[in-house]
């Protein structure tokens, strides 16, 4: 049976709150806000989810020191106050409760909650010991939030997931006036992806390195308005902060104070061939050759005109695949091999039908790019924006290949 951590029930005083929501606004609310709360918080009430009611708004609230998420949403209150709840059983709760109206009241130590013939009764936590929210820092500018979502996705899966390096486990988010460019790379891929803004201040340039892991969350998780708002801390007691908001949303998250590599004297300037590879046919291929490489075994690529030749395994005691898929490739044959995992995040990532992959010889890196389709009303070849796929650059270092 499972066991829930036992909370210390505390005298909270008189305080009283009271209001009814919607179920399904009040378990997104929660839901939202609990995926920032720490899996092992330092101290108990970091584990807490904060509720305030002022008037006819219902601030649902976490932090951690690190991260702080806040939701508001609009209710019929009663009574106005707060209370700090246990915040992963809340979201268990209200996420498995029917579809009526709830009823909500805290008294007390206790948080009472009623939702058609369900009843629960839970132990608030000594919401005078949780510490206050971090201040939004003042606004920088305005992106679409769908173009913001897919750029940190694309991006962030080239992040490192070790902690002992901070400097790669974050995205470097670069401002230069109306153009943003984010990059991430854990020494064996770098991705690149650039697209357009509304600085709130012509001109602006700044630099900061944000936790991959908690930028890709909340750009995923802040798209249920048009844009979102991107604000940066100029200095002061809130030195080292980025928030980000949306539709009644917001979140932010210490910045990283690590140093990020030099990444575009990475990136190679010129090719001695590039090969043009339809992308669902070719990730296809890649996944069904990819099923017998052994673990920390290259995939190996053998580029001719009009075709590449996919293989891995080779030796006696281990599977072996081979497969051709036809590809436009200029250049003089190739053979290159790749980490597959790593190949294949960045052919998920480009988001377009095909892909370019330039290379400068075998044991240099290569470089993975979206190849935009012109669009119907383009016939004379003008060349995509910036802020479309094509602007996706992602750099895989090569396997070297035995013999």
């Amino acid at each position: 049976m499972r066991r829930r951590q036992q909370w210390t029930v505390q005298s909270w005083g008189g305080s009283v709150m009271e209001f009814r929501v919607t179920r399904e606004v009040l378990a997104d609310a929660v839901a939202w806000t609990a995926r920032s709360l720490p899996p092992r918080p330092s101290v108990p009430v970091l584990a807490g989810i904060l509720l305030e009611v002022d008037g006819s708004q219902l601030s649902v609230s976490g932090f951690d020191y690190e991260v702080s998420a806040r939701a508001e949403v609009d209710v019929q209150a009663s009574e106005s106050g707060r209370t700090l709840v246990p915040g992963r059983l809340l979201a268990e709760i209200t996420r498995a409760l029917p579809p009526q109206p709830v009823d909500v009241r805290a008294e007390g130590p206790r948080l009472s909650i009623t939702c058609g013939n369900a009843r629960f009764s839970l132990p608030t936590l000594p919401v005078e010991d949780y510490p206050s929210l971090p201040s939004m820092p003042s606004s920088a500018g305005v992106v679409d939030s769908d173009v913001f979502a897919e750029a940190v996705g694309q991006v962030a899966v080239a992040a490192g997931r070790d902690d002992t390096l901070p400097m790669l486990t974050g995205v470097r988010l670069e401002i230069d006036d109306d153009r943003v460019t984010l990059a991430a790379t854990d020494r064996y891929r770098l991705a690149v992806r650039e697209f357009a803004w509304r600085p709130e201040t012509p001109g602006l340039s700044a630099a900061v390195l944000v936790p991959a892991r908690t930028l890709a969350d909340a750009a995923r998780t802040l798209t249920s308005g048009p844009e979102i708002v991107v604000s940066l801390s100029a200095g002061g007691s809130g030195e080292g902060i980025l928030g980000l908001s949306g539709k009644d949303r917001q979140t932010t998250t210490r910045l990283l104070d690590a140093e990020f590599v030099k990444y575009r004297a990475i990136m190679p300037s010129d090719s001695s061939a590039n090969a043009t590879l339809p992308v669902v046919q070719f990730t296809d291929a890649a996944k069904r050759v990819a099923l017998v490489a052994e673990r920390g075994t290259p995939l190996r690529c053998e580029f001719t005109p009009g075709q590449v030749t996919l293989r891995a395994g080779g030796s006696d005691d281990e599977g072996q695949a081979e497969e051709r898929c036809d590809v436009e490739f200029d250049g003089d044959p190739l053979t290159i091999g790749f980490n597959p995992t790593f190949l294949l995040d960045g052919l998920a990532a480009v988001h377009t039908s095909r892909a370019r992959m330039d290379f400068t010889s075998p044991l240099k890196p290569a470089v993975l790019s979206g190849v935009e389709e012109p669009a119907a009303d383009d016939a004379d070849g003008a060349q995509a924006p910036a802020d479309r796929p094509g602007s996706y650059r992602y750099l895989i270092m090569p396997v070297r290949l035995p013999g």
